[in-house]
C-alpha cells in the first residue's frame, strides 16, 4: 500500500508537528511521507497578517494541494484554519492538545503584561493580541513581528528592535524554546485564539483510507473544546485574524467556555461565558450571542 502523503509548511514548528503526527501514525502501522508546501503567509512577511487580503494565509496552499490530490493529509495549526472549509475537505481528527495559553518572550524578569515597563517594545502580528495588549496597557510600544517561532524569539534575544514578544506557549514548548525568560500568561489576562495549541488533520472528505488511518489520533476532549471555541468565532463572523478570543476552562466537575472580543484600539473589551454541554456548538453559539448582545459585533465590523 502506498504511503500517505502529508502536506506541511516548512517552518521548524510545522515540521515538528508533522513529525509528531507521523510518529503516532507509525505506531498504528501507517507509512507516511512528507510534502513541504510554501504558503502565502510564508512568502509575504513584510506586513502584519491582518493587513493581508484574503484568509487562510497559512492553510490555503496546503488545502489546494489536497484538492489537487498532491497530498492526502494536511497538518494545520488549528488556530490558522478558517472555520469554513473548502467544499470537499474535512477535518477528521484533533489530536491531544497542547497548552493553549499565550506567552511572553522577555529580555527582563517580568512575570505578566502588568509587569512590563512603560515603553516596552512588544512584538506580535496578531490583531487579537494587539487589541488585548492595548486594552491592558496604553503605554506599551507594540510593533509588528512576523517570522517563524525561532526568528521571533531571536529578535527579542538580540534586543535590536524588541524587548518582548507575545507568542503561543505551545510553539515554544514544542521547539524547546521555553526557558527562564519565557512566561506563560494567565488565559484570562490574554485570552488565546480559538483552537490555539491544537492540530487539525484535514483530508478530502471522500478519502476513507485517510479517514480510517487518522481516527486513532482523534482526542475527544480536545475536539470538543476546539469545536466550542471555533463556533464562537464562526458565529461572530470573524476570520482567523479577527480580535476574537475563546478558551475552555475547567469549572467544578465540568468545563466552561469563555469568549472575548476586544476593540482593536483597546478602548473596550467584552467577555462572556457559558457551561459546556453535550453539544459544544450550543455553548459556542450562546457565548457568541451574549457577546453580540453586549455590542461586540459593532467592533468586529470596523
Amino acid at each position: 500500500m502506498t504511503a500517505l502523503r502529508i502536506g506541511t509548511r516548512g517552518s521548524a514548528l510545522a515540521r515538528w508537528q508533522t513529525a509528531w503526527v507521523r510518529e503516532r501514525l507509525a505506531r498504528h502501522g501507517v507509512e507516511t511521507e512528507v510534502v513541504v508546501i510554501k504558503t502565502q503567509g510564508d512568502t509575504e512577511v513584510d506586513r502584519p497578517l491582518y493587513e493581508l487580503p484574503g484568509k487562510g494565509f497559512f492553510t490555503k496552499g496546503i488545502e489546494d494541494a489536497l484538492l489537487e490530490r498532491r497530498i492526502d493529509v494536511a497538518v494545520h495549526s488549528l488556530k490558522d484554519l478558517p472555520t469554513t472549509l473548502p467544499e470537499g475537505l474535512a477535518v477528521v481528527a484533533i489530536p491531544e492538545r497542547a497548552d493553549p495559553a499565550d506567552a511572553l518572550v522577555l529580555r527582563d524578569d517580568a512575570q505578566s503584561v502588568a509587569d512590563l515597563r512603560p515603553g516596552t517594545r512588544v512584538g506580535t502580528s496578531s490583531l487579537r493580541r494587539v487589541a488585548q495588549l492595548r486594552y491592558l496597557r496604553t503605554d506599551l510600544d507594540i510593533r509588528s513581528l512576523r517570522g517563524n517561532v525561532p526568528t521571533r524569539v531571536g529578535k527579542v534575544r538580540t534586543g535590536d528592535d524588541l524587548d518582548a514578544a507575545l507568542v503561543a506557549w505551545a510553539g515554544l514548548a514544542r521547539l524547546d524554546l521555553a526557558d527562564q525568560r519565557t512566561v506563560k500568561l494567565d488565559p484570562f489576562e490574554v485570552m488565546p485564539a480559538p483552537g490555539q495549541g491544537a492540530l487539525g488533520l484535514e483530508i478530502r472528505a471522500d478519502d476513507d483510507r485517510a479517514r480510517a488511518a487518522l481516527a486513532p489520533l482523534d482526542d475527544r476532549d480536545a475536539a470538543t473544546a476546539v469545536a466550542a471555541e471555533r463556533t464562537v468565532l464562526a458565529s461572530l463572523g470573524g476570520g482567523c485574524q479577527a480580535p476574537v478570543a475563546a478558551y475552555v476552562a475547567a469549572a467544578g466537575r465540568g468545563r466552561r467556555l469563555f469568549g472575548r472580543v476586544t476593540a482593536t484600539d483597546g478602548s473596550v473589551q467584552f467577555t462572556a461565558s457559558a457551561d459546556m454541554t453535550d453539544d459544544p456548538t450550543e455553548a459556542g453559539r450562546k457565548v457568541a450571542n451574549l457577546l453580540g448582545a453586549q455590542g461586540a459585533l459593532e467592533f468586529l465590523a470596523r
